[in-house]
């Protein structure tokens, strides 16, 4: 065993570790933050009793390598715990989003915005987006903003608009819509990707607030085993670098952090000296995001500006993760990626987000180029029903096809994009094995993986994706101690068992940061 004298140990385990020299263990040893012994059987009698050192009986539980989110939105996260949650798991129709946000406004300070998120029309009783009116019929003399599930629409009442001087001749912003009733050409209240625009017009939350909901977001990651995290927001700056740094100082979010640079923002990190991979304070520079969209119908940034970014960030030595849903824009990302590599995969390991359409022909030369897939399983199970209602059946064998990817070689991990579908880890593990959605439905069973991969991708898989996989995502000596302790062992249990499955305790850099 390494010298460094162990300060905790973990024994009477199941340790999935995820390691093929050794699938299975029943004792961890850490020390200074580091896995410093993993073994089968009873652990070394002198660690047992050694002053020091805090040793914890697992009772035969499953202990893993902490849950590593591959792609999740921190700040707005945090943000949308201190709204007026409308999320389909809070209402159910449009009636009760309005009594919600009335509640809230009498009792909120009378100078404040009204902010509610997380709603998503398919699951209200309407079968439609609220719109101004609704809105206005709830809270009629305050601002109100609230968010979809997405994260890509929202829906103002007229008092907002008007704030956001938003009227019948304001013309649609580049990439956004307006959305306007097409006998009046009044806006609705409906604005799609305009969250950069609104930015400038709703007054950003206090320091106060924003730490507030970084601290929720913090205790909900621990509870849910989550030790790593990577921020995928475009909007990261050198400014929100320092911002995050100062949330590592204040001790508010414990996680590691891995900060995605915005690619337009990637000229600002490089004059300021930042390169890839450059971590100080818990934080670290990630890869340079490019948000690459068609909500107006064309790809924008257009295939040119594309190639340009891609090769800005390859240039300046940083990987890329390019946000690409629909077919279209997947198939622009991996061009622009195969142009700048020769179409070989390169050491920069560069990544497509999300990929939730890939047909097979560009699944093949994906996997050709080395390109990594960042993509979302929790969105078969809480967007499921969706897909199945409204995808269109050409497209549907397309959806997040996990399994076809992995059997490719492409190296898939896994994120919850939150705040746009919850957190938690082990439904997106449910989903990638069952492929079963919130209503029991099946999406694509064809696409199901076994439960130990879909946990790689969860942890292993994940921190390969940021490079990263030498320093955590599985159990070895060495490595960084974030662990996490489950009720059952995911491996073991029937299916159905999995998204029940309870974090118990959670370890972060060798300490329990948290437990039941």
């Amino acid at each position: 065993m390494p010298s460094q004298p162990p300060s905790l140990l973990l024994y009477n385990a199941n340790v999935v570790t995820l390691e093929s020299s050794m699938p299975r263990a029943s004792w961890v040893a850490v020390g200074d933050g580091r896995i410093n012994g993993v073994g089968r059987g009873e652990p070394p009698s002198e660690l047992m009793g050694r002053q020091g050192v805090r040793v914890i009986d697992c009772e035969g539980k499953a202990l893993i390598p902490g849950f590593h989110d591959a792609h999740c939105h921190i700040l707005a996260a945090a943000s949308a715990l201190l709204a007026v949650d409308c999320s389909p798991a809070a209402v159910s129709s449009i009636e009760e989003i309005g009594e919600r946000l009335r509640q809230h406004a009498v009792v909120a300070p009378a100078d404040t915005w009204i902010r509610g998120a997380g709603y998503n029309e398919f699951y209200l009783a309407e079968r439609r987006h609220p719109n101004r009116r609704d809105l206005d019929a709830a809270v009629p003399d305050r601002p109100v903003r609230l968010a979809h599930r997405s994260g890509h629409a929202h829906v103002l009442n007229s008092r907002a608009l008007a704030l956001a001087g938003i009227g019948p001749d304001t013309p649609d912003p580049a990439a956004g819509v307006i959305d306007r009733d097409p006998a009046t050409g009044q806006p609705t209240g409906l604005l799609l990707e305009m969250d950069g625009y609104l930015d400038g017009v709703v007054p950003p939350l206090s320091s106060a607030e924003l730490y507030e909901g970084v601290r929720l977001f913090d205790a909900q990651c621990l509870s849910l085993g989550i030790t790593a995290l990577q921020d995928a927001s475009p909007g990261n700056s050198p400014e929100r670098w320092r911002l995050f740094q100062d949330i590592r100082e204040q001790g508010l979010l414990t996680p590691s952090i891995t900060l995605m640079a915005g690619a337009e923002n990637l000229p600002d990190f490089l004059r300021e000296g930042f390169s890839f991979g450059y971590e100080n304070g818990g934080v670290r520079l990630g890869a340079a995001k490019i948000m690459l969209t068609m909500t107006t119908g064309s790809l924008r940034p257009s295939r040119d500006e594309l190639a340009r970014m891609v090769e800005e960030a390859d240039r300046g030595g940083f990987q890329v993760a390019i946000h690409a849903v629909e077919a279209e824009a997947v198939e622009a990302a991996v061009e622009a990626i195969c142009l700048q590599t020769g179409g070989r995969p390169s050491e920069l390991r560069h990544r497509i987000e999300h990929c939730s359409e890939c047909p097979p022909w560009l699944a093949a030369r994906l996997a050709a180029c080395g390109i990594t897939v960042v993509t979302q399983p929790g969105f078969v199970y809480h967007s499921g029903d969706r897909y199945l209602a409204e995808v269109d059946a050409e497209r549907l064998p397309w959806l997040y096809t996990t399994g076809s990817l992995r059997a490719l070689g492409v190296r898939v991990a896994a994120g919850s994009d939150a705040p746009v579908a919850p957190l938690d880890p082990m439904a997106g593990v449910y989903a990638a094995v069952t492929r079963r959605t919130s209503s029991g439905a099946a999406l694509l069973p064809g696409e199901a993986i076994d439960v130990e991969t879909a946990m790689r991708m969860h942890t292993l898989d994940s921190a390969y994706a940021c490079m990263q996989e030498r320093e955590s995502g599985s159990i070895a000596a060495g490595k960084r101690a974030d662990l996490a302790l489950l009720d059952r062992d995911p491996t073991a249990v029937e299916p159905e068992e999995i998204k029940e499955t309870r974090v118990l305790m959670t370890i972060v850099g060798g300490h329990v940061a948290w437990e039941e």
